[in-house]
């Protein structure tokens, strides 16, 4: 495994250069609802090493086993671009480091770097730790000294220093002395309870840059680096990372989708685009920067946490555009309304169909199938009728371009079912003594003049459903056995109507490289889940044959 990631450079290159660490594994893994298994964590640590992360922090070996194991594990894994840092704090008071088994876990862990953690205002040293501040300095600075004696680099995370600067500036600031002067090769200033703004952010940073350059520090890699990890409570945890990097922070610390401890961390996903595109910084390897929204997908599944469409950048609704006067402007000329390229970040612009989204948009989006098409072709005016129509009876496309896309075939003659379902039923049932309800459901289908009967259990009747359908179905389509929902939603359209409303139902679904929305509408719960779910397969279907239809020619 490689010891150090590649940060050498000219010193006019690490100006421009912003070098990252992702805490996913670590600071995120405390996140409320996060839970990674050990192959969740190599998940994440592959998807990081493929964007191009040259730091990620893996977790703290000696606070428990499962990081110990990954640790440990980890010594086999071949990384391209990154290497693993684990983290811990200071000795303990009064404890020689050589004697603390706390500091003997990390040097076990064999990683390229350690990063230390130790108090940097001197309320939390003098009511949380409970130890004078010339102890709380000795800590930081003897941890550090006795860890570089080992040949290790190291990283310092000084928590809470913002809050220390605007009690006690000074002792603020003489923690970081103490451990830039002990060898640390990296000083990362830490906004631990997140509530700090950018004005006073640039202006702690600033004062700590005047205490770097003041003194002849050296660290593995020549002069140390300032660094940067804010939290999100106020909200501005990206800005302030921007504030911190306009100060002279070349060091940032983030999770890649956002989460972590309380409001999460910096959003590296929402950062990386910023500093690259906005602020000519490199952050990533050559090409890396059109993978961010894969990958940020990918990790959020491996967490299984949804990402907000309204996530900049990667967000699914990132570019995506409603009104009928955006559209016309967009499909004009991009920056009237888009203020970088999506495919830039590996996004895509979507034209939300709906009633008041225009022909402009309806024509754009049946490109993607009939590429001559134009605003006055007469499928364009008849889709927009209906589009009316249908949202008047509770449709709703504009989270659902997979459905849409269908709607679109229909209309132009290109559509050709793939498959019928012949019959299918559900059933719940809530044994005696069960505290979970256990659904079945079997479904009968068609295909080329065959059928296939097949049946499946569920957490629910949508989950036994879906699984009946796909297991009939993939003796026909091997290919289904990639696909799996990952988000269901229902929304009652009327609710004057009570139980006898029609319901609207949307299933978000991926492949692992695509993901794509349909929709059912019905007054039946599971036949307007059984619509999304037919016009899902057929999404992917269509969209397999098509593509390997093109490769061929």
């Amino acid at each position: 495994m490689d010891g150090e990631a590649d940060t050498s450079g000219s010193l006019a290159s690490r100006e421009n250069r912003i070098e990252l660490l992702d805490t996913t594994l670590r600071d995120g893994a405390q996140g409320e609802g996060i839970n990674f298994s050990l192959q969740d964590k190599f998940a994440v640590i592959q998807a990081l090493d493929e964007l191009g992360i040259p730091w990620i922090e893996a977790g703290s070996p000696g606070s428990n086993p499962k990081d110990a194991e990954l640790f440990r594990t980890a010594r086999e894994l071949s990384l391209k671009n990154a290497a693993l840092c684990s983290f811990g704090p200071t000795r303990r008071p009064d404890t020689a480091p050589e004697k603390d088994p706390q500091l003997q876990s990390l040097l076990n862990a064999e990683t390229g770097a350690l990063t230390i953690f130790g108090k940097s205002w001197d309320f939390h040293a003098r009511e949380v730790l409970r130890v004078n501040l010339e102890e709380n300095l000795a800590m930081i600075s003897e941890t550090i000294a006795w860890l570089k004696a080992q040949g290790r680099t190291v990283f310092f995370d000084a928590e809470h220093f913002f809050d220390g600067w605007q009690e006690n500036s000074a002792y603020a600031l003489a923690t970081i002395r103490a451990a830039l002067t002990a060898g640390a090769d990296r000083v990362v200033l830490c906004d631990t309870n997140g509530g700090a703004f950018p004005a006073d952010i640039a202006a702690a940073v600033a004062a700590a840059g005047q205490v770097l350059r003041e003194g002849s520090f050296s660290g593995a890699r020549g002069k140390p680096l300032l660094g940067i990890h804010a939290h999100n409570d106020a909200g501005l945890a990206v800005a302030n990372a921007l504030a911190a990097v306009g100060a002279g922070c070349r060091h940032v610390q983030g999770t890649l989708v956002g989460f972590g401890e309380r409001c999460g961390n910096t959003c590296l996903a929402a950062l990386i685009p910023s500093l690259e595109l906005k602020l000519g910084y490199t952050c990533l390897p050559a090409g890396k920067l059109a993978h961010i929204s894969e990958i940020t997908r990918r990790i959020a599944e491996t967490a299984n946490v949804p990402i907000p469409a309204a996530m900049p950048y990667v967000g699914a609704s990132a570019f995506s555009h409603k009104g009928g006067m955006h559209s016309d402007g967009i499909l004009k000329t991009a920056k009237s309304f888009e203020h970088i390229d999506p495919g830039a970040v590996g996004n895509e612009r979507h034209l939300l169909m709906s009633e008041v989204g225009g022909r402009s948009a309806i024509a754009e989006r049946a490109k993607k199938i009939e590429a001559s098409i134009t605003r006055e072709h007469p499928a364009v005016r008849a889709l927009a009728e209906k589009l009316k129509t249908l949202e008047a009876e509770g449709w709703a496309f504009e989270g659902a371009g997979a459905s849409f896309e269908l709607l679109v075939r229909r209309e132009l003659g290109r559509y050709k079912p793939l498959f019928n379902i012949l019959a299918y039923r559900v059933m719940s049932e809530h044994p005696t003594g069960e505290s979970v309800a256990c659904s079945q459901a079997w479904a009968k289908v068609w295909v080329d003049g065959q059928d296939e009967i097949a049946a499946a259990e569920g957490d629910g009747p949508v989950n036994a459903l879906d699984g009946a359908l796909r297991r009939a179905l993939v003796r026909f389509y091997p290919e289904l056995e990639q696909v799996r929902l990952t988000d269901y939603k229902v929304r009652v359209i009327d609710g004057m109507a009570a139980t006898a409303a029609k319901v609207r139902v949307l299933i978000e679904s991926t492949d692992g490289p695509n993901v794509w929305t349909t929709v059912g509408v019905s007054a039946d719960i599971i036949d307007a889940s059984r619509a999304a779910l037919v016009d899902s397969i057929e999404y992917k279907l269509i969209g397999d044959i098509e593509r390997k239809f093109k490769a061929y020619l």
